[in-house]
């Protein structure tokens, strides 16, 4: 009879731990917007959108197309640009829907054509968008008092004006600044460049809570880690990204987060990266989607 017993306790402690690591791991990836995320058809087009500014430009304007080129994947990508804009900028403008932005568009053929004077509602109408991504400033990336009043109205807007049912909404992570970087905002995280990174993850994880995000694309980690082996080398002025390596790394995590397929092994690169700069980029990008909000040193 105790045999028994003690196999009953026994079996119902080992569905208890069961349930409680499903339910932490489905939790933790709620929290990251990666829950009932289908992989995106290779057969279809996917259609990317950011509503940023220059760090948007950095990230995917340059190489993403090539990547998902190369990864069998036909995209098109938009970036509605208008220099260091934070939130508040893009929700003032939605709200007068002023035509404020440089609308950036890589076709399938991967040419880019530039459109000046472009409303963010023109911009949604323009595609039948499956992603379309959000960012704070560089600055401000780290200071979640500004994200708070903004984000969700900005969000609203555009999840209203969206006109795929299915579009998914990106959270675009951006990235600490460089340890000698003159960017006055620097000084608002007593330029230290863990301390800003830290402040931008620690934002980030409110971001995904105060509005329904989809997905999260960890730019700011993939270049941290990046960091680890090739020094802090990453920007070209101190906040921008660095043309080759810095932008590849950045476009390298898009394309993972967006595909969810691992980046290792892409052959696109750009013609002024090694084969071997090329491998620590898509393992610093790899590790990013991984963990998210924690660096990894890259051997």
């Amino acid at each position: 009879m105790n045999i028994r017993f003690f196999k009953k306790q026994f079996v119902c402690f080992l569905a208890t731990i069961c349930f409680l690591t499903i339910g932490s791991q489905y939790v933790q990836a709620h929290d990251l917007g990666h829950v009932s995320l289908e992989r995106p058809n290779k057969d279809s087009v996917i259609r990317i959108l950011a509503i940023g500014n220059s760090f948007s430009e950095d990230a995917l304007e340059q190489y993403l197309y090539g990547l998902a080129k190369a990864g069998g994947y036909k995209v098109i990508i938009g970036n509605l640009y208008i220099g260091g804009a934070p939130l508040d900028l893009h929700l003032k403008n939605v709200q007068e829907n002023k035509e404020a932005y440089e609308y950036r568009k890589i076709g399938l053929d991967g040419k880019k054509e530039r459109f000046p004077k472009t409303s963010i509602a023109k911009a949604l109408a323009d595609e039948n968008w499956d992603y379309i991504s959000l960012q704070q400033a560089s600055p401000k990336s780290g200071l979640f008092e500004t994200y708070s009043g903004p984000l969700p109205p900005l969000f609203n807007y555009v999840k209203g004006q969206a006109t795929n049912s299915k579009v998914k909404f990106v959270w675009h992570q951006t990235w600490a600044y460089a340890q000698n970087s003159t960017h006055s905002g620097f000084a608002r995280y007593d330029k230290d460049q863990m301390k800003m990174y830290q402040a931008i993850m620690d934002a980030s994880k409110k971001a995904l809570k105060l509005v329904p995000f989809d997905l999260l694309v960890p730019s700011g980690t993939a270049i941290q880690n990046a960091r680890t082996n090739f020094g802090d080398v990453m920007c070209r002025d101190g906040y921008h990204l660095d043309l080759n390596i810095g932008r590849y790394t950045a476009s390298c995590t898009w394309y993972e987060a967006i595909f969810k397929k691992s980046v290792i092994g892409n052959t696109y690169k750009p013609e002024k990266i090694s084969d071997e700069q090329a491998k620590i980029a898509q393992k610093a990008a790899h590790e990013a989607v991984k963990k998210p909000f924690k660096v990894s040193k890259i051997k």
